[in-house]
């Protein structure tokens, strides 16, 4: 082993778990401690103040200057009552990240010294450099005006000494610069839409909301391990190194006992998310090697968001305490799983309907039907756009393999629910309080009683799949943000139904019956749309073809998928529901191009310097060696004997020869063909080359340095290997 490989090794082997002490009270009594919530709001806010605030955010209404000193004063005595010094208003600009500049709580006293002040100014609006950040030319390094408005919908939190207070991110000129505020918009949409069709079935509904539960899986390294290997930390993924002998494939990692190091980082990730009112509540080993999950209640979208982009800086913070690194990489490692965040998505009214669930009624049972099949409606009408909110360079490596969905958006109901589907074209209303959505399973055994079996099996196969009362959009990548998934979604279905809600009324004002106008658009939707549903095997090749004759959208090629987001159909449905404008689509297209580039860029880069600085070099000293103990040995043996001796060194110097031969060619084919992408204007066509040519030379890269891996002297390889890397001692 050589030297560096040795002692990372030994002293990632070393570290032990580092013990987190509990606290002494109950959860409830610490959770949201850091989050000005409305226990806070209530003990820092006058009455009326208090009042005034949560009748805004309530309503959805804008708050006054005045109301927001009245805030800003309450938030900041609680702010510094908690030991804050700093306050920063927290956006999320189109990086897949956080942003946030911190200021003091200090102004001139006029006196020589300072006091301690927060206005409502400063706490509704600030003036972040918006050419500095992804902006897809909307604005120019000499126009760096944005600006930076609070959101009241998501509570302020206090994390490492600092307010932040979560925000939009929009241009001088208006358009979003941001994940927020696109957000915002979508669910806006569909609450007003959902709202309109909820209202068909209960009068009383005034809103609709749309709930998100994510899926956090990772990766966990040594932090020595991690140090020593420049690809991850460069790129987040091991650009090279080949599978472990063991891995997953004994399928004992997946729910298997958590590692102590690891349970220790989880107790203490746990702490930190509850006192930021992130209500994380599983945990566990998922599938492969070094990998783990982390999941919380389900929330209103929005706040959901909020919350997983805070949890992975959290998560990153708290894994340096323990000497681990944290990967959100979404195929840190080549064959075993990746990592995914699995998106569970619901709508429910305010009256505490949840409206993907089926009931016991006619009527409910016909409202479940009307959501959940305009819901299929929507994923049809924009399935090629759904891929586009998910892809990016990082979760192409992902889809498609060990485990993960493919690249193709379909349905999957479950065979209770596409039976019913099946049977609704000559279902009179009063039948439907006989559907059978649930059913019973005895075990046989006088110790264990009958199960009560859900509505739908699992597919993990499928990338948006009906799981009993939510839908599982499986396809959302580890380090995305859930936004661009959860904006898209939002939209279209946002858009179906208001749609639906036209043509029922127009078929109401003609004289149907309300059942029997919902039941008319229900089954036209049915007959139309019904080919995005599919219950079998998504890896198939058979699916592929499949997929392809019935129309839906099967390209693989990311900087090719974005275009959906152009499309004359998104274009339309995104200006209908007021989500984008076509200036901010093209934008974010713009980002979304360049972005791509960018990381393939990285890796080819990283790859490029390996491949030459330690590979190569590594390689011809152990060819060396063997040369020289060839010459050795033939001194040693003359003739046949030594011939025969030395068949097997020289068979493997010439495979040695033969690999770096390659590598080094590859590795020039690959510089030129950046160079070449570098000289293309147009950021699409720039993407597109990068895909086309030079991630084609990395593959081919890797498969021959995997290969010298095998052959060269295990002493002295340069890099911790995949068996090193992937399981905590």
């Amino acid at each position: 082993m050589s030297s560096l490989r040795f002692k990372v090794v030994e002293e990632a082997s070393d570290h032990k778990a580092i013990p987190v002490e509990a606290p002494s009270e109950r959860t409830e009594a610490y959770f949201g401690k850091a989050v000005f919530n409305r226990k806070k709001m209530y003990e820092y806010l006058p009455k009326e103040t208090y009042e005034a605030l949560i009748t805004a955010i309530e309503d959805k209404q804008p708050i006054s200057r005045k109301l927001a000193d009245s805030v800003a004063e309450g938030m900041k005595r609680w702010a510094i009552d908690n030991g804050a010094r700093h306050y920063t208003h927290w956006f999320h600009p189109l990086t897949d990240g956080t942003a946030e500049k911190h200021d003091a709580f200090i102004e001139h006293d006029g006196k020589g010294g300072v006091v301690e002040e927060f206005s409502g100014k400063l706490l509704v609006q600030q003036e972040p450099d918006a050419s500095s950040f992804p902006n897809g030319g909307i604005r120019n390094t000499f126009e760096a005006r944005g600006y930076s408005a609070w959101d009241i919908s998501s509570p302020a939190f206090i994390l490492n000494g600092t307010l932040c207070i979560p925000t939009i991110f929009v241009s001088y000129t208006g358009e979003s610069l941001d994940y927020k505020t696109p957000l915002l918009r979508a669910l806006n949409a569909v609450d007003r839409a959902a709202t309109d069709v909820a209202r068909l079935f209960d009068p009383k509904v005034q809103h609709v909301i749309s709930y998100l539960g994510w899926e956090q899986e990772y990766f966990l390294v040594d932090e020595a391990l991690f140090s020593a290997r420049p690809d991850l930390v460069l790129t987040g993924r091991t650009l090279m190194g080949h599978e472990s002998a063991k891995n997953q494939q004994l399928e004992d990692h997946y729910f298997g006992a958590i590692p102590s190091r690891v349970e220790a980082f989880m107790r203490d990730l746990e702490l930190e998310a509850h006192r930021l009112g992130i209500p994380a509540k599983t945990c566990h080993n998922e599938v492969a090697p070094n990998q783990f999950e982390l999941a919380p209640i389900y929330e209103e979208t929005n706040l959901a968001n909020d919350h997983n982009l805070l949890i992975m800086k959290v998560m990153a913070e708290v894994a340096r305490r323990h000497n681990f690194c944290v990967l959100l990489h979404e195929k840190p490692f080549s064959g075993i799983n990746g990592s995914g965040k699995h998106n569970n998505w619901s709508l429910g009214t305010d009256r505490g309907t949840q409206l993907f669930a089926p009931g016991k009624t006619p009527q409910d049972n016909l409202r479940f039907l009307t959501f959940i099949i305009n819901v299929m409606a929507a994923v049809y009408n924009h399935n090629a756009l759904l891929k586009a909110s998910i892809m990016s360079a990082t979760n192409a490596h992902r889809l498609g393999a060990n485990e993960a969905p493919p690249a193709i958006i379909s349905i999957f109901f479950g065979s209770s629910v596409s039976g019913i589907l099946d049977k609704l074209e000559n279902t009179t209303p009063e039948e439907l309080s006989n559907l059978a959505l649930k059913g019973e399973l005895s075990m046989g055994l006088a110790q264990i009683p009958e199960l009560l079996l859900d509505n739908t099996d699992r597919n993990r196969t499928s990338p948006f799949a009906f799981t009993g009362n939510r839908f599982e959009f499986r396809a959302v990548g580890s380090s995305a943000n859930c936004a661009s998934a959860m904006i898209a979604l939002n939209a279209a279905v946002a858009d179906q139904l208001s749609k639906f809600y036209t043509e029922v009324k127009k078929r109401m004002d003609d004289g149907a019956k309300l059942e029997d106008a919902l039941l008319a658009e229900l089954r036209l939707l049915l007959k139309t749309c019904k080919s995005i549903v599919f219950d079998g095997n998504g890896y198939s090749e058979e699916w592929k073809e499949e997929a392809a004759r019935r129309g839906l959208d099967c390209e693989t090629s990311a900087p090719r998928i974005f275009d959906a987001y152009l499309s004359p159909l998104s274009i339309g449905m995104f200006g209908r529901t007021g989500v984008f404008s076509p200036v901010e689509l093209e934008a974010r297209n713009e980002v979304k191009w360049e972005m791509y580039t960018k990381k393939v860029q990285i890796e080819a880069r990283v790859l490029g310097d390996l491949a030459l600085n330690h590979i190569i070099p590594v390689a011809t000293r152990y060819q060396s060696f063997l040369v020289d103990n060839v010459v050795k040995l033939k001194e040693l043996f003359p003739g046949v004997k030594g011939a025969k001796v030395v068949s097997h060194d020289l068979d493997t110097i010439e495979k040695i020869s033969h690999h770096m031969d390659i590598i080094k060619t590859e590795t020039d084919r690959m510089v030129e063909s950046r160079k070449a992408a570098n000289r293309i204007q147009s950021e699409r066509l720039k993407a597109i080359a990068y895909h086309d040519n030079v991630v084609p030379a990395m593959e081919t890269i890797r498969y021959h340095i995997d290969k010298l891996e095998l052959m060269v002297d295990n002493e002295m390889w340069p890099l911790p290997k995949y068996r090193e890397l992937l399981f905590i001692r």
